[in-house]
């Protein structure tokens, strides 16, 4: 099974770039982020005419997460259990954004993830980041702790650039987010509860994201904040990855590039 994520950074402005990848890569499933759209207005019939199912979760002009697949959509969930939420305001009902989306295609359990920005490090988002992280892990601990065999993979846009060695500059990053210890602790608890970075281990190195602004892409001044991390069983058959830094070079692209992994599955019936 073949399966990307892509923070698409507005999925009606690129659908026909979304349309036109998964033909290019023979995509089997697609995890977006950032589709910036709410439900009633997401573009589903290009993915329909394409030939996949989709299920997506938008409720306004930011964030937004989806699933497209080829090979099944089971199970939608538009939140993960105890999913925390956030307004600026701390005083006002703390309400759940559209960051994550869970469906089953062909027996894999699959989470697309926008975890939040965090902002600035004083900022209330900050610590929201945080406690989103450390719901999720615990989630996928007990999930695991029960269901050792499953097929889980959670992929996206993580907001974190675990190592130094992500960012193209380390000391730009003094004092900001996405770099700090406990953003980088966060992110290991998701390991340490039984997932695996396979694109660390297929794509040694190599950048995922550049911002627009000051030529980031031509310099290659990027950073390393998408993933596929994936449960013990899913993780043993992952056999070759990449990262479409082409697709990236285009005019009009989103400033994250795909990440795609080729997987051995075991088919639904084996891991019953």
């Amino acid at each position: 099974m073949r399966i990307a994520t892509w923070n698409i950074n507005s999925v009606r402005t690129r659908i026909d770039r979304v349309t036109d990848f998964l033909a290019r890569h023979d995509i089997d499933v697609l995890a977006l982020q950032e589709t910036k759209v709410s439900d009633d207005k997401f573009p589903h019939q290009a993915f329909t005419n394409a030939g996949y199912e989709v299920a997506y979760h938008g409720l306004n002009q930011w964030n937004g997460v989806a699933i497209a697949s080829r090979v099944g959509l089971e199970d939608v969930e538009k939140h993960f259990p105890q999913q925390p939420g956030f307004d600026k305001d701390l005083t006002k009902p703390q309400a759940r954004e559209a960051r994550a989306i869970g469906a089953t295609c062909d027996g894999v359990r699959i989470w697309s993830l926008y975890v939040p920005n965090g902002r600035e490090i004083a900022d209330p988002h900050y610590d929201y980041k945080l406690r989103w992280l450390d719901t999720l892990a615990n989630e996928v601990e007990n999930t695991l702790a029960h269901q050792p065999e499953k097929q889980l993979l959670l992929l996206g846009d993580f907001n974190i650039a675990p190592l130094d060695e992500d960012v193209w500059d380390i000391s730009f990053f003094d004092g900001k987010t996405h770099v700090t210890e406990p953003e980088r602790a966060a992110f290991d608890s998701l390991l340490e509860a039984g997932l695996t970075d396979v694109t660390r281990n297929l794509i040694p190195t190599g950048y995922t994201y550049w911002d627009y602004t000051a030529m980031r892409f031509q310099r290659g001044q990027g950073m390393r904040i998408d993933f596929h991390l994936a449960s013990r069983t899913l993780a043993t058959g992952a056999q070759r990855g990449w990262i479409d830094t082409e697709e990236r070079a285009t005019k009009g692209a989103s400033d994250h590039a795909p990440v795609i992994v080729d997987y051995h599955t075991a088919r639904l019936d084996d891991v019953r």
